[in-house]
């Protein structure tokens, strides 16, 4: 089991991470109603903490104050970013939070750049965003995307940060401690909420599975493919990420979404991976 554990394919392996993460999406708005977006992003967060942190064993006493001051706010954007994210699958279809999310990534990757065709990927995704956009006070909600958008923010700037992390310190060190800082953001905001008091020993195996799904799989696919990948494959294959959580979300959670909704998620997966094939590296 362990050896085709190994030889699995690179790009099967990218799917999988994707499909694991949107997985686990549909199973942390589940736990919603009973312990809210906010304690449900405290057990996810909080779990793959322990789990990452028992996995590398990072000591702590090694870390050069140069490092800390990486690693710090890259641990405090990556829980930011999952808390508001979840804040804003609470209030709009998982698919459409995660194509509004993106839009923070394909900016930084166009950011900059003087390119006519770089320009026709911002456009398109802002028609994406336009057909999903609340003009006629439908079912979507205003400051769910408002969310959606902020999430993307954060994961800009957590692929910044991560990028410098990336140069001065171990991988597995960074993303363990960086995600003992997430925790420590986010736990307080769990408590404060009081989600966390409607913790029983059901919701805490959903979380671990939630954690498992969305943290400690992918996270291990990714790095997998990552050594086997070039990097433009890898960013074309995680374009698919919106279409993805829109078909994971219909199937686990029921989530339709209207024709315009669909095309505003094709137009974000067009951009992404159109900005992916034209970009110089």
């Amino acid at each position: 089991m362990k050896n085709r554990e190994l030889n699995l394919p690179p790009v099967p392996a990218v799917l999988l991470a994707i499909i694991s993460v949107q997985c686990g999406a549909a199973i942390a708005k589940t736990l919603f109603p009973a312990i809210g977006a906010a304690g449900t992003a405290s057990i996810r967060i909080g779990i793959s903490a322990i789990i990452l942190l028992l996995a590398y064993r990072p000591n702590l006493r090694e870390i050069s104050r140069e490092q800390w001051k990486i690693v710090i706010p890259y641990g405090l954007c990556l829980g930011a970013m999952n808390l508001i994210f979840y804040l804003a699958i609470a209030r709009i279809p998982v698919g459409l939070a995660v194509t509004l999310e993106f839009v923070g990534p394909l900016l930084l990757a166009i950011i900059g750049s003087k390119r006519l065709i770089d320009y026709f990927w911002v456009l398109l995704a802002a028609i994406g965003i336009s057909l999903m956009a609340p003009w006629n006070n439908t079912r979507l909600d205003s400051m769910g995307m408002f969310f959606a958008l902020l999430a993307g923010a954060f994961w800009a700037a957590y692929i910044v940060l991560g990028g410098k992390i990336s140069r001065i310190m171990n991988d597995g060190s960074a993303v363990s401690v960086g995600m003992l800082f997430a925790a420590i953001l986010v736990l307080p905001v769990g408590l404060f909420e009081n989600g966390l008091t409607n913790l029983t020993p059901t919701f805490f195996g959903m979380g671990i599975a939630l954690a498992l799904l969305s943290s400690a799989i992918p996270f291990t696919l990714e790095m997998k493919a990552l050594g086997k990948l070039p990097p433009r494959t890898f960013s074309i294959l995680m374009s698919l990420e919106p279409a993805a959580a829109s078909i994971c979300a219909f199937i686990f959670l029921h989530e339709n979404l209207s024709f315009y909704e669909i095309l505003a998620v094709v137009c974000v997966v067009i951009a992404s991976a159109g900005s992916t094939l034209t970009s110089k590296r």
